[in-house]
């Protein structure tokens, strides 16, 4: 017959009192929270062969609006239609780009293929565009999540990636040497 004491039983019901409770739901919520905006914003994304940008003018409203998170996939240029939401380059070989939806697909005198879009709330076309523009098409977006992913640099969201992954580690870690205290705690008594 094992005998336990007042002490012994007091930890074992704050092991397991509402409190307790309560915080391991924050914690999971909150450890779940971070991995799904880490996946959003940076694993899918890579693994995907997709670039992720935030919308930063009022252009594509009300669909796409400011602080949108888009991610956008290269796509054959044959698979490009009218209403495609593409990302280009303003100018070939530059880092600006615009994110604008497909008004109407036609080709040059030379025979190359081009593209005219238009933000859904502007009234005017873009200036057509050429095929080697073409960053990506819309694969999905989030809404305010790009605030986040432009107060984030590139290697900031890795090292943030790596830091999940080691604060996973650790946790499990705990855990498991929390879970095998108590095992042999509960043999020894």
């Amino acid at each position: 017959m094992t005998v336990t004491t007042r002490a012994q039983r007091r930890r074992e019901e704050q092991k397991t009192g509402p409190f307790w409770w309560a915080g391991q739901i924050v914690s999971w919520l909150a450890l779940f929270t971070v991995l799904c905006l880490l996946a959003v914003m940076v694993v899918i994304p890579h693994l995907g062969g997709g670039t992720a940008y935030t919308v930063l003018t009022g252009s594509m409203r009300p669909d796409y609006p400011p602080g949108q998170l888009i991610v956008v996939k290269p796509v054959p240029v044959e698979d490009i239609q009218v209403g495609d939401v593409l990302t280009y380059q303003l100018e070939s070989g530059k880092p600006g780009v615009v994110t604008h939806r497909v008004a109407s697909v036609n080709s040059s005198l030379s025979g190359e293929q081009q593209f005219v879009l238009r933000g859904d709330a502007n009234n005017t076309d873009d200036a057509p565009i050429v095929a080697e523009q073409v960053r990506g098409k819309l694969w999905y977006s989030l809404p305010w999540l790009g605030y986040l992913n432009s107060a984030l640099s590139a290697s900031q969201r890795t090292w943030l990636a790596w830091l999940a992954i080691g604060g996973l580690l650790a946790y499990s870690l705990v855990m498991f040497a929390g879970a095998w205290r108590d095992h042999r705690g509960k043999k020894t008594s």
